[in-house]
């Protein structure tokens, strides 16, 4: 059987997969907090005839070897948390990030989830819950006597009470890691750790690894995805898996061709 129809058949099954991951980034273009996402490809083993700088026939060294590559595969889907363009909105308790870091949330299984996502809102009990229902961390209830929220862009948040004076009511604390790209998406505009993105770091905006670090509020991040670009990588893709589709289709008329030989 013909060599080449399985190598290109690998390269078919990759490009197959790439469009799956350019399908979500496009789906999710006025996600909040959205990072994109590509994939990333390695080339299979090769096959070795002869490797270079072996001995030939004639007693020489042989300058360059013969070999033959198998194909292609998916070696990994990197996440690229570069910042997305910033929107306003009339909510008070929407938050932009501008600069590193997570909102902290806290979750039903007692895990801690990561997100970019600041649409916030207020539940029954006055506290900051994610459109989920997830409480921020650190956990804020706002007064229900109260009559305007407050965030400063190192985080504090204040509320105007019932006498018209302003009071804090906490501190909103971001979490970073050395490598958020190995953080584990979730759904729901949220991460949560693994080995490979290391442990949190939490701090104070405007402080310490947060020191370039604020808070907007009344806006929020949006998708970081490039409609255009996601459009050029659609049309590489399919391009790509189009001349696989070439390569399996010449291979099967040259087995065609021997058969009828035979």
């Amino acid at each position: 059987m013909l060599r080449s129809l399985y190598t290109a058949a690998t390269g078919a099954t990759t490009q197959q997969f790439n469009m799956d991951i350019i399908a979500n980034n496009v789906s999710n273009v006025n996600t909040t907090g959205y990072k994109k996402t590509r994939a990333e490809f390695q080339d299979l083993i090769n096959q070795t005839f002869s490797s270079p700088g072996s001995l030939g026939s004639q007693g020489t060294i042989d300058p360059v070897g013969v070999q033959v590559g198998l194909g292609t595969r998916i070696s990994a889907t990197q996440r690229d948390f570069i910042n997305g363009p910033i929107i306003q909105t009339a909510n008070p308790l929407d938050m932009a990030i501008q600069g590193d870091g997570f909102f902290q949330i806290q979750l039903d299984n007692g895990q801690i989830g990561y997100s970019r996502d600041g649409s916030f809102k207020r539940d029954a009990n006055g506290s900051i819950v994610t459109t989920d229902g997830y409480p921020l961390i650190p956990q804020m209830t706002i007064p229900q006597d109260s009559t305007e929220v407050s965030i400063g862009p190192n985080g504090s948040v204040s509320i105007r009470d019932a006498t018209g004076n302003f009071q804090e009511i906490g501190q909103i604390q971001l979490a970073r890691f050395s490598n958020p790209a190995g953080l584990e998406a979730q759904g729901r505009n949220l991460y949560t750790r693994t080995p490979s993105s290391g442990d949190p770091i939490v701090g104070q905006l405007g402080q310490g690894e947060f020191a370039r670090t604020t808070i907007a509020q009344g806006f929020l991040e949006n998708s970081n995805v490039q409609i255009v670009e996601e459009l050029i990588n659609l049309i590489t893709a399919q391009r790509a898996f189009e001349a696989n589709s070439k390569v399996m289709q010449a291979g099967d008329q040259m087995l065609q061709t021997i058969n009828q030989i035979v």
